[in-house]
Formats: structure tokens, C-alpha cells, sequence
């Protein structure tokens, strides 16, 4: 049998690779700003709303609609809450928020967020047209933008927790 030499080294090696999924380590500032809009987007305390948050952020991260970083993402105008990057966070709501921001950079999300990229407060009324709801969870009904007759459901649905590990 012959060895491989040259090219056919190298075709072995990136074959040989293939199968591999290591993703980069995380970088503090990107988990931090995950957990800020995670504390600060879901009353503090679900863990499923600070997942679907995060989840929501991540589908941001990948859209081409927007910036391609979490920090980008989190610090955008207007996107979140006021202050997200700048107030202080407190209790055990933010070693909750850390903890929960490394395991949805690390590939966790909310087993119902699909494709959703933005939410708002469960109370608020949206009056559009096109907003396809998900799931709502902490405190947050969480919808895809989608043609309007392509929205099947036009209305937040029951609230539910308890669909993440942590």
C-alpha cells in the first residue's frame, strides 16, 4: 500500500478533521454581555427565560440583519433594556445569568425559540400584522417576523417554564 505525500498529506489531514466541532472558548466579554441582556431581559429568575433570550440573541449573532457579535448584538440601540451594559448586576439572579450565558454559548437554546430574533414584555399588546408568537417564558412573548399570511399564531401563547436543564 502506498503512503501519502504532499497533497494527499494534507487531504488526510483536513479529512481527518472533518468530523470535528470544536468551537472557539468564549470570550469574557462575550459571555458577559449574553448574561447582561439574559438578567436584564428576564425577571432575574427563569432560567427557560434567560435561555430563550439568549437563544434569541444567538439567532441575532447568525442573522446578516445584524451585527455579528454578541457584544454587537447586545449593545445595539434601542434593543434592550435601558442600561444593559452599564448597571450594575445583583443577586444570585446574575451567578444565575453567568452560568446560563456560558451554556447558551456553548450551544444550549430554548427548545421552542426556532428561528424567533425578538420578544417583548408578555403584558404588551403588539398590534401588527406579522408577528408569529414561539413560546413565552420570564416574563417575554417571543416571535419571528413572518409574512402575515404566514402567521399561524397571532397571539402570545400560555406562559410555560420549566423546558431547560441547568
Amino acid at each position: 500500500m502506498k503512503r501519502p505525500t504532499g497533497a494527499g498529506l494534507v487531504l488526510v489531514a483536513l479529512v481527518a478533521g472533518c468530523g470535528r466541532s470544536e468551537a472557539p472558548p468564549p470570550s469574557a466579554s462575550d459571555v458577559e454581555c449574553l448574561a447582561r441582556a439574559m438578567y436584564f431581559e428576564s425577571n432575574r429568575s427563569s432560567r427557560d427565560g434567560m435561555v430563550a433570550v439568549g437563544s434569541v440573541v444567538m439567532n441575532r449573532v447568525a442573522s446578516d440583519a445584524f451585527p455579528d457579535t454578541v457584544c454587537g448584538v447586545v449593545g445595539q440601540p434601542n434593543q434592550f433594556a435601558p442600561g444593559v451594559m452599564t448597571s450594575p448586576m445583583e443577586s444570585r439572579g446574575a451567578a444565575l445569568a453567568r452560568d446560563t450565558a456560558l451554556a447558551v454559548y456553548r450551544g444550549e437554546r430554548h427548545p421552542h425559540t426556532g428561528a424567533a430574533k425578538f420578544f417583548h414584555a408578555a403584558w404588551y399588546q403588539a398590534n401588527y400584522n406579522n408577528i408569529h408568537y414561539v413560546v413565552t417564558t420570564g416574563g417575554n412573548a417571543f416571535y419571528e417576523k413572518r409574512r402575515p399570511e404566514h402567521v399561524s399564531v397571532p397571539a402570545p401563547l400560555p406562559p410555560t417554564e420549566g423546558l431547560t436543564s441547568g
